[in-house]
């Protein structure tokens, strides 16, 4: 897998929600983007929040939005609406994109 690069892994490392899990965080006023890797054989149990929208750049997760369960893969983009029931396995190590609609979703360290 490749690195992100300095650019994106210079910025502020959020504090890991699990084991197998890097984000570096871009902050702004009202939403968050954050640069995740994410270990392959996770699992990220269902759960709501604010809405999100991300990309893969690489890897394949199956991610279940409110009971519909679709694989993605690298170009892929998903978006889950504010308050949807949501959960995810990674089936291979992956890196994404994530943007938040919620400027506090991540702390940093």
């Amino acid at each position: 897998m490749a690195d992100f690069p300095d650019m994106i892994t210079q910025l502020p490392q959020i504090v890991s929600p699990a084991e197998g899990v890097r984000g570096w965080l871009s902050q702004a006023g009202d939403h968050q983007i954050v640069f995740f890797e994410l270990a392959g054989g996770m699992n990220i149990p269902p759960h709501h929040h604010a809405a999100q929208w991300g990309i893969i750049v690489e890897g394949q997760m199956e991610l279940t939005i409110d009971g519909d369960t679709k694989t993605y893969g690298p170009g892929d983009s998903y978006y889950i609406p504010a308050g949807a029931v949501h959960g995810a396995k990674f089936l291979t190590d992956l890196r994404v994109i994530d943007v938040f609609a919620q400027a506090d979703r991540y702390q940093t360290q």
